[in-house]
């Protein structure tokens, strides 16, 4: 029976060795439970925080090109007013010119044909 009680003492130690094994794992494993809590936590936080930035920049963004759309469509009908004035002064400009010419031979001495 002594050889039978050592065996049993020995498969009893192995057992409890075994066990306190499983624990010691269980709480690494719980360890790193815990840091990957954390770490989500804080991504989900840093996550927060940059859709909060991008949703001010895509608001900012968006008003920027809208004034960029006005200064642009501004550029551009004052450039087409602006041709058309020069346009119309060049018009102006040949129109006095050939008037001038006209004041000048009404205004030139006949001369007298023999």
């Amino acid at each position: 029976m002594t050889q039978q009680a050592a065996a049993l003492q020995t498969y009893n130690n192995e057992l409890v060795k075994c066990i306190e094994d499983l624990h010691s794992k269980r709480e690494e494993l719980n360890r790193q439970i815990r840091q990957e809590e954390e770490e989500k936590d804080r991504l989900q936080h840093d996550v927060r925080i940059l859709s909060e930035k991008l949703s001010r920049v895509n608001e900012s963004l968006a008003q920027r090109l809208a004034a960029r759309a006005t200064f642009d469509r501004t550029i551009a009908e004052t450039e087409a007013a602006y041709t058309k004035i020069l346009e119309s002064s060049q018009s102006l400009l040949n129109v006095l010119k050939k008037e001038a010419g006209n004041f000048s031979k009404a205004t030139e001495p006949r001369r007298k044909e023999h």
